[in-house]
Order: C-alpha cells, then sequence, then structure tokens
C-alpha cells in the first residue's frame, strides 16, 4: 500500500520531468500526465521501489483532462495519508504583441495554463478524503506578477493561476487543503530555449534571457525540483499563497 500520492502535470520534459523524477521514492505511488510517458521514468520508478502510473493526455483539451482527472483518482488505491497534485503543465506561447493574437493560441494556452490545474484540483477536492493530508502545489511564474511585453497571454494565465490558488484556499478554510502557487525561478528548460529563439519584436526582453543562459544564471532543473519537493513537505505550507521558491 502507498502511504503518499503524488500527481504531477506536463511531466514528460523540463521541470515536470524532474518533479517526477524527484518524487519517486519508497512508499510513493507517482502518477504522471502529459502527452507522452517521462522517458526512463518506469524504470527510474522501480529502481527507488516507487510505483508508478502514466496518463496519456493532451491537458490543451479540457474534456480529455477532466475525463484522465476524474478516472485516475476512481483508480487509485485507498488507504493513503497522503496526497500531492503538482499542477507544474504549463506553456510560454504564444509570444507576441496583444495586437496579433489569435483564438486557437489564446485557448491553447487558458486550458494548458489555467485549465488543466483547476479540472486537477477539483477532482482531487472531490475525491481525495478529507482525513488525509492534501497538498496542492500550483508552479506559477513571476510573469504572473510583473507585466512584461510580449507575454501578455502567459503572464494573464500565470495571474489567473494565483488569483484560483487564493480563491481555493478561501473556499477550503478548515477543510484541511492546503494550496499554494510557487513561482520557480528561472530555470534551464526547454521553455527557455523556445524563449531565447523568439524575436526581439515579439518579445522584447529576449536579451536579457540570452544573457542569464550565457552567464550560467539559469538553474538546473534537478535542482530546483528537490527544492520545490521540500517546500511541498513545510510545516508551513500553505501559509503563503503566492510563494517564490528563491526566497527559501
Amino acid at each position: 500500500m502507498s502511504e503518499t500520492i503524488v500527481i504531477v502535470s506536463g511531466a514528460s520534459r523540463g521541470l515536470g520531468a524532474a518533479l517526477a523524477l524527484a518524487a519517486c521514492r519508497p512508499g510513493t505511488l507517482l502518477v504522471t500526465l502529459s502527452r507522452t510517458e517521462p522517458a526512463l521514468l518506469a524504470q527510474h520508478a522501480r529502481e527507488h521501489q516507487c510505483a508508478h502510473r502514466h496518463y496519456t493526455v493532451d491537458l490543451a483539451d479540457p474534456v480529455a483532462t477532466e475525463a484522465v482527472a476524474q478516472g485516475l483518482f476512481s483508480e487509485l488505491p485507498g488507504g493513503a495519508r497522503r496526497y500531492r497534485l503538482i499542477n507544474n503543465a504549463g506553456t510560454v506561447e504564444p509570444i507576441t504583441p496583444a495586437a496579433t493574437l489569435d483564438a486557437a493560441a489564446v485557448a491553447h494556452a487558458l486550458h494548458v495554463n489555467v485549465a488543466a490545474a483547476m479540472l486537477l484540483t477539483a477532482a482531487l477536492l472531490s475525491s481525495a478524503p478529507s482525513t488525509a493530508d492534501r497538498r496542492v502545489l500550483n508552479i506559477s511564474s513571476g510573469a504572473g506578477r510583473r507585466p512584461m511585453p510580449g507575454w501578455s497571454v502567459y503572464c494573464a494565465t500565470k495571474a489567473a493561476l494565483d488569483m484560483y490558488t487564493r480563491t481555493v484556499k478561501l473556499e477550503q478554510q478548515g477543510s484541511g487543503l492546503r494550496i499554494a502557487a510557487l513561482a520557480p525561478g528561472v530555470i534551464d528548460t526547454p521553455m527557455q530555449a523556445a524563449i531565447r529563439a523568439t524575436l526581439p519584436d515579439a518579445f522584447p526582453a529576449v536579451e536579457d534571457f540570452k544573457a542569464l543562459h550565457r552567464s550560467g544564471q539559469l538553474a538546473a532543473p534537478a535542482d530546483v525540483a528537490a527544492r520545490i519537493l521540500d517546500y511541498l513537505e513545510r510545516d508551513d505550507f500553505g501559509q503563503t499563497e503566492l510563494d517564490d521558491i528563491r526566497d527559501y
């Protein structure tokens, strides 16, 4: 029987893949959600005596996301003492001035960055026993708290995720649920590579991100993942609803 159930969305690469690997611990059931199964995760889980289940889903599809969310909770074994939901899935696209946005790109970002977290959290709230230690961590961004030209969609969706976190915390007062939105800092991931490939006309701050990369100031995903998992288990987790891992 697994005493701890950890669910990680967007686990196929970048920070999500690092979180999934770091969460592989004895006595844990790790559940990952992404379009493709994280490479080598199944073998890694076996080596670390961690049960693992993967659900292939496009988190840009809210109907499919809701179905998977409800299905995975119905299939979880009973008796877990701890539930950890890490809503990590996210996209920085589209990177473009607000005047050039189109419906498909906006909808895709809204579904991945906001709706997926809402639907997975709703499934946990309605399915995980209230007697268990339930914690939800939404991976946000400093962009949700500071506007940047070219990132109108990314900034808006991360700000929405922050406000959603605050609202759920109010709704769940007295229920035992703990929830927080955490900015992870600037990490050396494929998302950062995509940002650096953007033209200055679309994202004026691109040279700043290139300079961070050249000067070695991007954090390693494994290091950040370890710090985030430690943060998730802090006794005071959830007291600060909008947080930044760089403060720890």
